[in-house]
């Protein structure tokens, strides 16, 4: 079972997702964030301390494909793709969304529980700059992949979830 939850920034997208395993103690956790600076170091003590503290958390924040490979018939929660995409660009590191792809469509969707968080940074004006550009394209078009192989499919605004698939 896969299940992608989408959502803006502060839509309450990741909570949501953590309610999906809401009595559950055996869920692995894979974080994608890096903590580069303080701000950054902020966030992600804010979500370790949203979610349960029973969870083992995994931080994988490139070879994404290869951390679920492992964890096969469990269940997982990964926060988010939006970041993890965005550490592929700066590493130049591509290939990894075909290989998630891949892997996602040949065994999670019968295997285990994967819930995946992502944001969606395409509704507001077209951004300047070709990196920028670049990155708001790669992304709808990794949402819409993420999409077509997920069995569910919510998007989250104000905290309030809706199911679109």
């Amino acid at each position: 079972m896969i299940h992608l939850v989408l959502g803006f920034a502060r839509s309450g997208k990741s909570q949501f997702a953590e309610q999906q395993f809401h009595n559950c103690d055996d869920v692995t956790y894979i974080a994608t964030a890096q903590a580069l600076d303080g701000e950054m170091q902020s966030r992600i003590a804010h979500h370790q301390q949203q979610r349960n503290q029973q969870w083992r958390t995994i931080e994988s924040p490139i070879d994404l494909a290869t951390t679920l490979a492992a964890l096969r018939g469990q269940k997982v929660m990964v926060d988010c793709l939006t970041v993890w995409l965005s550490n592929l660009m700066h590493q130049q590191a591509m290939h990894q969304l075909d290989l998630l792809t891949s892997e996602l469509t040949q065994h999670w969707q019968q295997h285990g529980q994967l819930v995946m968080v992502s944001n969606e940074v395409g509704g507001g004006i077209v951004p300047l700059g070709e990196l920028t550009r670049r990155y708001v394209d790669e992304h709808g078009r990794m949402n819409q992949r993420m999409a077509t192989i997920a069995n569910q499919v919510h998007w989250v605004v104000a905290g309030i979830p809706t199911q679109l698939k």
